[in-house]
Parts: C-alpha cells; sequence; structure tokens
C-alpha cells in the first residue's frame, strides 16, 4: 500500500514537473514577443485652448475624443498602446506648476479598450500646453523592448513652457539612438505652432500633419497605430570614432550615429577576397542651415590611402543628403589571403547661423553591405561595354546585310533601267 501511494505520487511529480517544463518556456516566448510588441503612446493636449469650436462646429477636445474611441476600436491586438496628457489638471496661473501638468492616462501594455476610452471620456480642456516636458515623459513610458517605438502628438497649439524647447527635446531624444519616431498632428493650427510641430516631427524622422476636421484626425491617428505593427528595420546605434585606428568594426546593417558640425566619423568593415563593399550615408538637417553643404563618404586602407569616394551637395532645398560608394575586392590566389580592413570617414560641411544649437549633433544613417563580388569576366564591364557587345555584335552584323541587299537591289533597279 505504502508502495503504491509512493508511486503514485512520483507519477503526480513527474506530471507536475513536466508541466511546469511546458508552462516556463510558453512563459519565456510570452515576454520575448512582449518585449519584441511595437508600442505607441498618444500624447493629447488637454489645455484649456482645447475647449475652442473650430472643427466641424464641435470642440477640438469633441473631435480628439471621438478620434480616440475610433482609433482604440481598431488597434492591432500586436500593438503595446498607452496615453499620456498635457495640460489636463492644473487650471491655475503657477507657470512652474503648469509646466509639470503631464501624466500617464493609461499605460503603454495590452490595450483594454473599455478601460481606454473611459479615460478618455473624463478629459476636460483645463491647463497649460507643457509640450516638451510630456514629449520627455512619453520616451521614458516607451523606454525597453526590441520592438518599434512612436509618439504620436496630437495639439493645437505651441509649446507654452519656455526656455524648454521641445524642438531641443526631440533632438535629445533622436540623440540616444532608441529608434523612437514622434509624429505630430496641429489642430487647426497657426504658422508658430505649424514650424514647432514640423521641427519636432523632422528631429526624429517622423511626420506632420494639420487637421481641419473630425475624420482627417480619425483617419491619421488610425494610420500611424497602423504604421507602428508594419515590420521595418531599426538601426543599430553606432559611435564613430575621429580616426580609423579607433574606429567600430561594423557588419551589414543598418546604422545611426550623431556627428557634430564638420567633424568626422570613422568605421571599420573588413572585406575578404571575392567581396563587394557596398555602403551609404545620409546626413540629415534637423535644424536650419545655412545653405550651400555637402557631405563625403571615403572608403579608405588603413595605411590612409583612398580606394573610393561618395559625395553629394545640396542648397537647402532638402532636409537630406545622401551619398554612397562600391569597393570589388578582387579574388585572390593565395589560399592564405586574408579579409582587407576597409576604413569609412564621413563628413559633412553644414553650419548654421547664430543662435541656433549645434548639439547634439545631426543625425546620421549608415548602410553597410557586403556581398559576393563578379566572379566572370563577363559580369565586368569590357571597354565600358560589358555584355554589350553582343548586341553591338548583332547591330554591325544586320547593318552590313542590310547594305549588301540594299546595293543588290540598287543594281538590280539600274540595269532594269537602261535595259527599259
Amino acid at each position: 500500500m505504502i508502495r503504491t501511494q509512493r508511486l503514485a505520487a512520483g507519477v503526480c511529480a513527474l506530471l507536475a514537473a513536466l508541466t511546469a517544463g511546458i508552462a516556463f518556456p510558453a512563459g519565456a516566448v510570452a515576454d520575448e514577443t512582449d518585449q519584441a510588441a511595437p508600442k505607441v503612446e498618444l500624447v493629447l493636449d488637454v489645455s484649456g485652448s482645447m475647449r475652442t469650436r473650430d472643427i466641424d462646429g464641435g470642440s477640438r477636445m469633441a473631435a480628439a475624443k471621438q478620434a480616440f474611441n475610433e482609433v482604440l476600436d481598431a488597434t492591432p491586438e500586436e500593438v503595446r498602446l498607452g496615453i499620456r496628457t498635457l495640460g489636463a489638471n492644473y487650471p491655475g496661473d503657477d507657470r512652474k506648476q503648469g509646466c509639470q501638468d503631464t501624466e500617464q492616462l493609461y499605460p503603454v501594455g495590452p490595450l483594454d479598450r473599455t478601460e481606454a476610452k473611459t479615460a478618455v471620456a473624463t478629459l476636460v480642456p483645463t491647463g497649460w500646453t507643457p509640450i516638451g516636458p510630456a514629449l520627455r515623459q512619453a520616451a521614458g513610458d516607451l523606454d525597453g523592448g526590441e520592438g518599434t517605438r512612436r509618439i504620436v502628438l496630437i495639439t493645437d497649439g505651441e509649446d507654452t513652457c519656455p526656455p524648454l524647447d521641445p524642438c531641443e527635446v526631440a533632438r535629445e531624444i533622436a540623440a540616444k539612438g532608441i529608434g523612437l519616431t514622434i509624429d505630430t498632428l496641429g489642430l487647426v493650427p497657426d504658422a508658430k505652432t505649424r514650424d514647432q510641430l514640423i521641427c519636432i516631427a523632422d528631429a526624429t524622422g517622423g511626420t506632420y500633419t494639420s487637421v481641419q476636421h473630425k475624420e482627417e484626425l480619425s483617419d491619421r491617428v488610425g494610420e500611424l497605430v497602423d504604421r507602428a505593427a508594419e515590420p521595418v528595420v531599426t538601426p543599430v546605434a553606432a559611435e564613430g570614432a575621429a580616426e580609423c585606428a579607433k574606429a567600430p568594426a561594423l557588419k551589414a546593417g543598418l546604422y545611426t550615429d550623431r556627428e557634430e558640425f564638420g567633424q568626422q566619423r570613422w568605421y571599420k568593415v573588413d572585406v575578404n577576397p571575392g567581396q563587394e563593399l557596398r555602403a551609404s550615408v545620409s546626413v540629415a538637417a534637423d535644424r536650419a542651415v545655412n545653405p550651400d553643404h555637402g557631405v563625403l563618404l571615403r572608403a579608405v586602407t588603413v595605411h590612409g590611402r583612398e580606394i573610393v569616394r561618395g559625395e553629394a551637395a545640396g542648397n537647402g532645398r532638402t532636409d537630406v543628403l545622401s551619398t554612397g560608394l562600391r569597393y570589388p575586392k578582387p579574388e585572390s590566389d593565395d589560399d592564405t589571403a586574408t579579409a582587407e580592413t576597409v576604413c569609412l570617414q564621413v563628413t559633412n560641411s553644414f553650419s548654421v547661423a547664430a543662435g541656433v544649437k549645434t548639439t547634439p549633433g545631426l543625425p546620421l544613417e549608415l548602410t553597410v553591405d557586403v556581398v559576393d563580388g563578379p566572379s566572370r569576366a563577363s559580369d565586368v564591364a569590357a571597354f565600358g561595354l560589358g555584355r554589350g557587345w553582343w548586341l553591338l555584335g548583332a547591330l554591325v552584323l544586320t547593318g552590313f546585310v542590310a547594305g549588301v541587299l540594299w546595293g543588290w537591289l540598287s543594281r538590280w533597279r539600274v540595269a532594269v533601267w537602261r535595259t527599259n
């Protein structure tokens, strides 16, 4: 009897262990999935000006609430969504206190639509417009994880909490290299509000939208939330060095960095015989810069000899300058041949007017790819024609045959004319 009880207990223990063994990996997978899930935080202006009734006959706040309800209903299951407010609680005149008025209304995580809608329904236009502090807090709300991260800012006015500049806050967030994008929507914006919101969006590679109607607001916010669920390649933060010897070694991939005005940034890539290095760089002007600027990308040996370069110049009409280069390393008959270290140098000639901050540096995005190089002579251009020799030969042969036929016909017609 005792033996039977022990056997039963052993079987139960084994089943429990197996159950736990199955459960723990499932929990780990769930945790990994949550870490990689896309995150979005909607940052809503609830300042006093949101009472204004100029959107389809209703208040700006009413339009925002309707948009939130529609977006919450349509949010994809995989998106972790949160809501933060600014200016929702303090109605007084104390600037210091009003500029701290931002709170997380709904935490970033799996969405309970009923709870989130209830929280939004209680909002009443109240106080100041502390956009800068709200963006800083929102970036902290989205910290951690490997998925895409997006802030959607909805406001009807410019920041009322100087000297903290929300554009500078956005640049600070972008300089952290965490791949966070800020999209901005202006409700019936004036010129100053529009310029500020464009500046915030440009600093992180986001978008700006001017909204005049309720449907526009609902559609645009919904698009941005859906976009967060789309698979994207997130750049890896890399810190270039001031010289090649100290530069970080990069593999194939997409990298992001910051480059001061007039600064050099160096990176290293190993290229094996028979491979081709393909690199491109984009430097964005996320603030007002002087016209006539350029970007240079050079591939250099470790001894300082230039291999190839790519360069681009601009005159202020575009916010981004991009250039690239290709370097094929020939195959070697020596079996002991090793990889060649190629140094990539990025420089820029951007400058700013007096009073424009130069820190943090300009956002830089570097793409590196190492692929198999051409292995057959037919793949390499011959006298600039490459495989075009076949076409050239066919054209010559066709021309020769056509000439012979035309000559024969001409002589035959002349002979017939003389006979008649």
